[in-house]
């Protein structure tokens, strides 16, 4: 009994945890105005880390992101490379289906992704098939995405699977390019 009411705590303490007040709402309004189809054209270097639900760092890597616009549709072509020596690429297809949301596609991806878009805040739901050694593992993603004035993106994503946080990847994006590169000045309009 004493082990099923201590796994019961730990149960409900995992999901408290995995809740979070913050809204999209929260960012309207603030700058610099976050426009994926302008901060994604181009080139955009990566670097990131996923740590599990303990706090311990799991895997590391950088990724290599080429953007393309056509009619509405913004086309992302990432090329992953692990610490492990790894590699990966994922395309994703992402169309704009409102003044601030996104739908979005890629291998892997259960259904549809959604997005929504306010102020310097991206923020972007989905399902997908982890991989994982010799198995996937399907998860649900909770990406927020935050363009700092200097032009960098900070993105923290929560993992979790029936409503338990798994894990967390933070991932820091910069444009590669003077002709692509935010300036402070133009980041601070």
């Amino acid at each position: 009994m004493k082990r099923i009411l201590t796994g019961a705590l730990v149960l409900a303490l995992t999901l408290l945890m995995g809740c979070s007040s913050m809204k999209i709402k929260d960012f309207e309004g603030k700058t610099p105005q976050f426009v994926l189809e302008d901060y994604f054209l181009g080139k955009t270097e990566a670097s990131g880390i996923f740590y599990d639900r303990f706090g311990d760092v799991r895997r590391q890597f950088v990724v290599s992101i080429t953007g393309k616009v056509e009619d509405d549709k913004l086309y992302l072509q990432e090329d992953f490379v692990y610490d492990d020596g790894e590699t990966e690429q994922r395309n994703w297809t992402l169309t704009r289906t409102g003044p601030s949301t996104y739908e979005g596609t890629a291998a892997g991806v259960v259904g549809i992704a959604k997005g929504q878009i306010a102020g310097n805040v991206f923020q972007w739901t989905y399902t997908f098939d982890l991989k994982m050694k010799n198995r996937s593992l399907r998860v649900d993603f909770d990406d927020w995405m935050f363009l700092q004035p200097n032009g960098v993106v900070v993105n923290r994503a929560t993992i979790s699977k029936w409503g338990i946080e798994l894990g967390t990847v933070v991932i820091s994006f910069i444009k590669v390019g003077e002709e692509n590169a935010l300036s402070l000045k133009q980041a601070a309009e």
